[in-house]
């Protein structure tokens, strides 16, 4: 009989969130991202190749990005709710993993709203 490994914690949101920042770097390639990478002087044209795969699927893009945020947000606040009651020796998600997970979604939030404006 094989044992089964334990699933890591934090797994599934953080699954979620780097779907939804790779839809929303999608939505944002075209037009957001370029713009913004010029007003910093960085160069953009790279992102060329990528804007014209995305740009036909911008709308699916939009909504697999929201989707995906969204619920990896709702499982993000119940690993916090479940990070306090465990206390400092239980076995919950990590709180490097439950940082880096709200950073990313910040970070696809930002994308996909400079997407969606952007156009």
């Amino acid at each position: 009989m094989s044992q089964m490994q334990p699933r890591p914690k934090g797994i599934a949101a953080a699954a979620l969130t780097a779907t939804g920042i790779a839809a929303a770097f999608g939505v944002a390639a075209c037009c957001a991202l370029p713009i913004l990478l010029a007003s910093a002087g960085i160069g953009a044209a790279w992102l060329g190749g990528i804007a014209m795969i995305a740009v036909p699927y911008r709308t699916p893009l939009l909504l697999i990005a929201a989707a995906c945020l969204l619920f990896g947000a709702f499982l993000l606040f119940r690993q916090q709710r479940a990070a306090r009651r465990c206390g400092p020796g239980g076995a919950c998600t990590p709180p490097v993993v439950r940082i880096l997970t709200l950073a990313g979604l910040l970070l696809g939030a930002a994308l996909l709203w400079a997407g969606y404006h952007y156009v």
